[in-house]
């Protein structure tokens, strides 16, 4: 399994935008992705920090859905509240309870 994190900031005020963004549009799209194993919307309430986290069968299947523009075009519904660009990390997931 695979997990991509993306780390960005917002305004504490637009904290419940983003989960509501996130949670009716972003995963919705991904369930459609080849390889979706799943998604977790972070967010500190006291510091504007998001963090999103999907898991995916393996790397290439999220590569895959970067060269699709599937993540580009995720990104876009959120751009016009993140204060800092955003940050994107890949990990191979080595233990899972």
């Amino acid at each position: 399994m695979f997990a991509r994190l993306t780390i960005a900031e917002t305004k504490i005020a637009w904290i419940d935008k983003f989960a509501k963004i996130y949670e009716e549009s972003v995963i919705p799209a991904a369930k459609k992705q080849k390889g979706y194993c799943g998604a977790y919307g972070l967010v500190d309430r006291k510091t504007g920090k998001l963090v999103s986290v999907t898991l995916w069968d393996c790397e290439e299947d999220a590569l895959a859905n970067e060269k699709n523009r599937y993540y580009q075009e995720q990104l876009v519904k959120v751009m016009n509240i993140l204060t800092k660009p955003p940050i994107r990390e890949g990990f191979e997931v080595a233990v899972q309870a």
